[in-house]
């Protein structure tokens, strides 16, 4: 790729690349499989409002560092989760934000899914308005086996990307599905070779950027009204029982569990 500006943020857990009209936002703990902390969930919404207001940028690509597109949550913030009921609580209003940050958006985003998406990061996929899938990336929404509602995202976003009946067998189990089970259902447009994913969603994302911008705008606008009326009514609940269940007795030895686990 051609760089024009290379853009960290503050937040060095999310990094911003431009080039010429496109921005490439990278989840960057490849360690952590990029699971989003608090730092990189705040940065993600503020490199969201900057993307939005910015002339100069047409279109977003959203990807991650390694061999992760983004495993969730992060386990420490899971474990503060459960114990700080204040945090909990600022926690699920920021689930919220996202949400309806992601959605008020104008302009497009295309995921370019390079790895596992799971949880928050399978939500932010369904956030976004195209999905490329590399071949071996799989998707999944473990909230329920976990102990936790699916509702930072989940419950909103899955019954209207693959219809309620497969939402609820998926939420409900938490099982995988792999990028062409993926396409099947509807969770993501097409796979695309791993070697290819970047550069064929740049490519993609270059055409958009060439398109006449206020009907491609408003297109979007109009489509997402639609998501923005049902998230109004969804994600209320879905975050305050999120949160209610975050703070039950059995979660600390689930987390406990995970964290035993050789990867997520």
């Amino acid at each position: 790729m051609v760089s024009g500006r290379d853009e960290e943020d503050a937040v060095t857990s999310i990094l911003l690349v431009d080039d010429g009209p496109v921005r490439v936002l990278t989840f960057n703990r490849p360690d952590q499989l990029n699971a989003l902390d608090d730092d990189s969930r705040l940065g993600l919404v503020e490199a969201l409002r900057r993307f939005e207001d910015d002339p100069a940028v047409a279109v977003l690509v959203i990807t991650g560092a390694g061999t992760a597109f983004s495993a969730g949550g992060d386990l420490d913030s899971l474990q503060r989760l459960h114990d700080d009921a204040g945090y909990r609580q600022a926690s699920m209003d920021e689930a919220g934000e996202l949400v309806d940050v992601m959605l008020a958006l104008s302009k497009p985003v295309i995921a370019a899914v390079n790895g596992p998406a799971v949880g928050l990061g399978c939500s932010v996929t369904q956030l976004c308005d195209i999905v490329l899938a590399a071949e071996g990336a799989w998707f999944a929404d473990p909230h329920v086996s976990v102990g936790l509602v699916a509702g930072d995202g989940g419950a909103l976003l899955w019954p209207l990307s693959v219809g309620p009946l497969k939402a609820k067998e998926h939420l409900f189990t938490g099982d995988r599905l792999s990028a062409d089970e993926a396409v099947r259902l509807g969770l993501a447009n097409r796979v695309v070779p791993a070697g290819e994913l970047l550069d064929q969603a740049l490519a993609l994302a270059g055409r958009l950027a060439a398109q006449p911008q206020q009907a491609l705008r408003d297109t979007k606008r109009a489509i997402n009204l639609q998501l923005r009326a049902v998230a109004a009514t969804v994600m209320p609940f879905a975050t305050a029982a999120e949160g209610a269940s975050a703070a039950a007795d059995d979660l600390p030895e689930r987390i406990a569990a995970m964290r035993r686990r050789p990867s997520r």
